[in-house]
């Protein structure tokens, strides 16, 4: 990954390949952003002429490249969109420094160094441009040509080394800052590799094996369920939706503790490390991305790692739901009748409404833990792609006031999210003449049908929210901002600000 530094040295006299520089959108035309005074000063106080003349207006994801001045020790000089110019006496938003940041990172792909000459009013922002960095010049190519030697991007190496100015290398807070970007987008990228990751090598076991090495490396406690324990166990859930594949499925389960936490949060994740649709196979043009569908295992992973590594006062408990659903004649059909870990049982009408049959199970295994809040992340619906688009994840929930506290934590590290409701009404189109649910209802409102299917499964007295993350996922378009092409680590951020929140009493 790319190293970061704070550094207090003036543009002029950096060695490096590259300064980024800001630059906003004004009424009349591109405006220089803060931090980079001393660049715009060598242009002779025209930097912002000279960029509309190329073209640039300071929107957001813009890219200019010019010459540096006579006498900088960098060649290059990079403009990047930071949005509209804020209000006066405002200063630019974490979100949009931070997208700023992915642009140019991704831009400067080759090059060995580049100063960050954004905008820093305050630990905050150091922490929003780092996030950007580390994030926009993440690139996956494992099973590329060159990977050996660690090329990308067209033969080019990502982004070797930032340093970001304006960064107080001295200042507790600031270092502070640096060290939490540095630990929650080093994990995210994990999430991203996982994501990415084919799923002929990423089978439930393997990703099992990679989650209990990275246990072991930050001191969290490990468990592994196979299928003998699971069979023991009784998990029919995860036991069924995996039946049909030689690949076995596994519950994992991670647990951070803390001597000092005085909050304990759960967190369950949809790991189906390939998603054929069962017996209810999908049509053609529906399977090529289907590795994708353990996003929401990797994004609880990833969290339960990165609180680890902060340190965080509060017990994190990670559950990795995972399971391969594929057609074989030991698969599960439509029509049969699970028994759930919670007893219950369930007709199973469709099999490619796979993924709330294995958190059911492990919505129940972490509800006997009596924690204070259980969150679940899952590429769960296609329904909510069509009602929230591709790049917005849904937000369900027992509890209206702990709903709007994850809209709210979403909002504060930049990922959109929105509020939905579980209609009591839909939850009567799940009865079943044979079983006590059925794992289809409604087709319309069809994520909120699964929403309340899954809510079947959470212990009496628990708070819990449900992440639908189906559209942000996994970008099948071209990269924008900090997010890549292919998986995106969506919601990893959202988990690990709801753990800082609850290590610091704010989640009630």
């Amino acid at each position: 990954m790319t190293a970061l530094t704070l550094s207090t040295a003036a543009a002029p006299g950096l060695r490096a390949d590259a300064i980024v520089v800001g630059v906003a959108k004004g009424a009349k035309g591109p405006v220089v952003a803060p931090g980079a005074e001393a660049v715009d000063k060598a242009y002779d106080d025209k930097l912002a002429g000279v960029l509309e003349t190329l073209g640039a207006t300071g929107a957001e994801g813009e890219l200019t490249k010019l010459p540096a001045p006579a006498g900088f020790k960098a060649p290059l000089v990079v403009a990047v969109g930071l949005g509209d110019e804020p209000a006066k006496g405002a200063t630019h938003g974490t979100e949009a420094l931070r997208k700023a940041a992915g642009v140019a990172a991704r831009g400067l792909n080759g090059a060995k160094k580049a100063a960050f000459a954004l905008p820093v009013a305050d630990a905050a922002a150091v922490s929003a441009i780092a996030e950007g960095v580390l994030l926009g010049a993440y690139s996956f190519d494992t099973y590329k040509d060159n990977a050996g030697n660690g090329k990308a991007r067209n033969g080019k190496t990502p982004l070797a080394e930032a340093a970001l100015l304006g960064g107080k290398p001295r200042d507790k807070e600031y270092k502070a800052a640096l060290a939490r970007a540095t630990a929650v987008s080093e994990e995210l990228n994990r999430a991203r590799d996982l994501i990415n990751t084919p799923p002929n090598d990423l089978t439930p076991e393997a990703f099992a094996a990679i989650a209990q090495a990275a246990a072991k490396e930050h001191g969290i406690k490990a468990q592994v369920l196979d299928e003998k324990a699971l069979t023991k166990g009784g998990y029919g859930g995860i036991l069924g939706v995996g039946g049909g594949s030689a690949a076995a499925p596994r519950l994992v389960k991670l647990s951070y503790t803390n001597p000092a936490a005085k909050k304990h949060l759960a967190l369950v994740g949809k790991g189906i490390t390939y998603d054929s649709g069962g017996i209810s196979l999908k049509p053609a043009g529906h399977n090529e991305t289907m590795k994708c569908d353990m996003s929401g295992a990797a994004a609880v992973f990833a969290a339960v790692v990165a609180a680890a590594r902060l340190g965080l006062e509060v017990n994190v408990t990670g559950w990795l739901a995972l399971a391969e659903n594929m057609p074989s004649g030991s698969a599960t059909r439509p029509g049969d009748v699970l028994r759930m870990y919670s007893g219950k049982t369930v007709e199973v009408l469709n099999t490619d409404a796979e993924g709330r049959l294995v958190l059911a199970d492990a919505l129940w295994a972490a509800s006997q833990e009596k924690p204070d809040a259980i969150v679940d992340v899952a590429t769960l619906t296609g329904a909510m792609v069509l009602a929230l688009g591709s790049r917005t994840f849904g937000i369900m929930a027992n509890d209206d006031a702990f709903r709007s506290a994850v809209h709210e934590a979403a909002e504060q590290v930049g990922e959109p999210a929105w509020p939905m409701p579980l209609p009591d009404h839909l939850r009567k189109g799940m009865d079943s003449p044979t079983a006590d649910i059925a794992n289809m209802g409604e087709r319309m409102g069809g994520g909120l049908v699964a929403g309340l299917f899954l809510k079947e499964f959470i212990g009496d007295g628990i708070t819990w929210a449900h992440l639908d993350i189906a559209g942000p996922a996994f970008n099948e378009g071209g990269p924008f901002g900090y997010t890549p092409k292919g998986g995106t680590g969506s919601a990893v951020r959202t988990l690990v600000r709801l753990a800082e929140l609850a290590a610091g009493g704010g989640l009630g």
